[in-house]
């Protein structure tokens, strides 16, 4: 283990600062945006226009990384993140925080591509398993304790964000004192996504459907948690947004190898049915006591956040070999059109009826995509068990944002079990 690791250790240490930093300021900007009295629309917009930047930087990223290298780009665009992060607290502002998110976002697309581009570069495909795993823990891991950060001090001040600038600007050391070789420049992967739909209809429309949900539910959860407080808000929405989190980790092995035995898309349904089910009862009871809303908060993360996995894993399906990099990116940035919409829809919901809508709309869009998805099966006959790729491999696949892949394998060179 600790052979395999030794090559990324230094990324992985940055990774794990970077997403503390990332984790804080995500649950942060809401809670402080509510408390400053920002619109429901202008709640809404923060979430979309940081996945609005986010679609952007995964396209111009590429660009970027071969102009200057990894590590250049790496350290350059960390430096922008972290001023962004500064300048929340400096002018509160409507206007200034939708443009920051929108900057953060795009910052952190390139801050991804390159982190994950260099890991795919540095593993075998012996070690590759391994290493993403690692990864996997360490995001999910650090996230949550970034999210739990927001009790270290008074939201209202200066201190949360300048503990969310160290961290990110941290990041940049472990990598730019490294001395592994960095990744040769990537090439450019066309995104042609009518191509993808017609390979899987059900992987496109449940990719956008995920963007239009779990953006909701990243960027307006800590806005409903901190209005459902009845003592120490920052705490209750660190617990909220945690428990939501874990319980998503917690969901992807068992819905992932369900999906590996069967057709992906009952599956699909069957979590799109959960994810509805546990946004109609936190709309019903979310408001009721603590304790029945970490319970919804809980089923809701179990069946919502690993549906972007099993959207991912169908489409994968249909691929060919070589094609991998190409539905990766197409994915990525049709998760990315949903997503910049997704928290604006809930926000004129929440408005209308209430902090809770915002998960009335989420069971919506989940009975719809349940809907689609029993329409493809019956249209469509299931892929055939040889045809069906390892769930596991797929999972490894959703945590890459970037749009490009250095040095793609060949067909000759991929593991023989991944379909």
């Amino acid at each position: 283990m600790l052979r395999t690791l030794a090559p990324v250790a230094a990324l992985l240490l940055s990774v794990a600062l970077l997403l503390m930093g990332n984790g804080l300021q995500n649950t942060l900007v809401p809670v402080r945006a509510n408390i400053e009295a920002f619109s429901p629309l202008a709640l809404g917009l923060l979430g979309g226009c940081y996945y609005a930047g986010f679609g952007i930087g995964c396209l111009c990223g590429p660009r970027i990384v071969r102009r200057v290298g990894h590590i250049r780009a790496f350290t350059a665009i960390v430096a922008v993140a972290s001023a962004a992060t500064l300048v929340h607290a400096i002018f509160v502002d409507e206007i200034v925080w939708i443009a920051l998110r929108a900057l953060t976002g795009f910052c952190f697309a390139v801050i991804f591509m390159v982190i994950e581009s260099w890991l795919h570069d540095k593993a075998t495909n012996e070690t590759r398993g391994t290493v993403f795993s690692v990864y996997i823990v360490i995001n999910l891991t650090v996230v949550t304790i970034g999210q739990m950060m927001l009790t270290l001090d008074d939201v209202r001040g200066f201190t949360l964000f300048a503990l969310a600038s160290i961290l990110v600007s941290l990041a940049a050391a472990p990598l730019a004192m490294t001395r592994s070789q960095q990744p040769a420049l990537p090439s450019i992967v066309r995104l042609r996504l009518l191509r993808l739909y017609r390979l899987s209809p059900v992987g496109v429309v449940g990719a956008f459907c995920v963007g239009l949900i779990n953006s909701t539910f990243w960027t307006l959860g800590p806005v409903f948690a901190v209005s459902q407080a009845s003592g120490d808000g920052a705490a209750a929405t660190a617990t909220f947004m945690a428990v939501g989190a874990i319980a998503g980790a917690a969901g992807q092995w068992p819905l992932g190898r369900a999906s590996d035995k069967t057709d992906r898309r009952r599956v699909i349904v069957f979590a799109c049915i959960g994810g509805a089910i546990a946004g109609l009862s936190m709309f019903l009871l979310g408001e009721a006591s603590d304790s029945a809303r970490l319970a919804c908060i809980w089923a809701f993360g179990l069946f919502a956040i690993p549906l972007y996995a099993l959207t991912a894993a169908h489409m994968n399906d249909k691929v060919e070999k070589d094609g991998f990099v190409e539905a990766a990116g197409g994915m990525l940035l049709i998760f990315s059109m949903g997503a910049i919409l997704g928290p604006v829809f809930a926000s004129v919901a929440m408005r209308a009826y209430g902090g809770s809508a915002m998960f009335l709309y989420t069971a919506a869009v989940h009975l719809m995509l349940a809907g689609f998805t029993i329409y493809r099966i019956k249209r469509r006959a299931p892929a055939a068990e040889s045809e069906r790729g390892e769930f596991a491999e797929a999972l490894l696949q959703t945590q890459t944002v970037a749009a490009i892949e250095p040095n793609p394998p060949s067909a000759e060179d991929r593991p023989t079990d991944v379909q």
